[in-house]
């Protein structure tokens, strides 16, 4: 089969994870006569610096015309004055919008060779296998007005938390489906204690709920909800929440398998449901690291789990991320080490070296 993929890079660590990635896809590709094509572009702050904007109209046409987009990190402190009318997340931002990627899946599965890789005790942590599910177009990130301004009594500034009926009721619809191929059990987050939009949300929830009887559906405050991931997040299992939220959560979350270096995410434009292909981005919830840029020493799997779940979701090819997966399992288990994850008794490896060494597995 015959796919073609838009890769962004990005900025600071991006071009160098994004790197092992394309090499897992390639030795995928190899053994399964898949062909891919890969269409290079700017993003963040390297198109700043290149094109004066952080997303070009251009690029964005490009990715629409492609299977799938590979994406990187973006940012860094020379793009980072506050006055700047451009910033490298106007792109991820403007990605997402005009790819109508309003649904983030961010799974946190905790290995068992990296249960000591926490600093949770290994019982708290072990077993942990969740998914939270992300609105992605909504919300603090892009409602209106949205404004820094000055008054006689100093500086003041908003942004405002806006959700529409439409928008969390296609959300919850991911998280329910997505709970009836996993345990049927779906948590959904929100501040309806004191927030008029939580409040929406968790009526919407409900009434979409309703046609999921099969569904145990829980609503959780937010600030219980990161408890929850310390004190017992073996509790949890699919979890549904805002833009603002998910985002605060996921990096919270990232904890329990060790490293943000570990977790991969998928932003797609539809309803995860198996056998049905959907057009998505991909990418580690990990920033742009630039003090650690060009030195070899960044863990690329976050990046090729995300390429595993762009071999499932916008692909088909859930045979094929299924070998990604365990390629990156029996890597780990045969005792190979990022610094982020390095402990002693195993055997430390620069970033080039573990995406070597997971698409020699790939292609075995």
């Amino acid at each position: 089969m015959e796919f073609t993929i838009a890769v962004l890079p990005g900025d600071g660590i991006g071009p160098e994870v994004v790197a092992e990635a394309v090499k897992v896809l390639e030795a995928a590709g190899r053994r399964f006569g898949h062909s891919f094509e890969f269409k290079r572009d700017l993003v963040g702050g390297a198109a700043i610096d290149e094109y004066g904007v952080a997303l070009r109209n251009e690029t964005l046409k490009m990715c629409r015309a492609t299977d799938a987009v590979l994406f990187g990190a973006v940012g860094g402190p020379q793009w980072d004055d506050p006055t700047a009318r451009t910033r490298p997340e106007d792109g991820l931002l403007a990605l997402r919008k005009g790819l109508g990627l309003f649904a983030n899946l961010r799974p946190v599965k905790v290995l068992p060779m990296l249960e000591d890789s926490t600093n949770l005790k290994p019982e708290v942590v072990r077993g942990v296998d969740m998914v939270v599910v992300r609105e992605l177009t909504g919300g603090l990130y892009f409602g209106r007005p949205k404004r820094q301004w000055r008054t006689s009594k100093g500086r003041r500034a908003v942004d405002t938390m806006a959700y529409a009926d439409w928008e969390v009721e296609r959300i919850a619809r991911v998280g329910f489906e997505l709970a009836r191929q996993r345990k049927k059990k779906l948590v959904s987050v929100d501040k309806a204690n004191v927030l008029e939009s939580s409040r929406l949300w968790r009526q919407v929830v409900a009434e979409v709920g309703r046609e999921y009887p099969d569904i145990e559906l829980e609503n959780m405050l937010v600030d219980s909800c990161a408890m929850r991931l310390i004190q017992h997040p073996i509790d949890l299992d699919v979890v549904v929440t805002e833009n603002t939220f998910g985002d605060i959560l996921t990096d919270e979350a990232s904890m329990l398998a060790g490293s943000m270096g570990m977790l991969p995410s998928a932003s797609l434009a539809g309803i995860p449901v198996t056998g049905k292909r959907s057009h998505g981005l991909y990418e580690p919830i990990h920033g742009s690291s630039p003090k650690r840029a060009g030195m070899n020493v960044s863990n690329p799997i976050a990046t090729i789990l995300s390429a595993a779940m762009l071999l499932r979701h916008s692909l088909g090819l859930s045979r094929e991320a299924g070998l990604v997966e365990g390629a990156v399992r029996s890597v780990l288990e045969d005792g190979y080490r990022t610094y982020d994850i390095f402990r002693d008794g195993t055997k430390r490896v620069g970033t080039a070296e573990m995406g070597e060494l997971i698409a020699a597995k790939v292609g075995m």
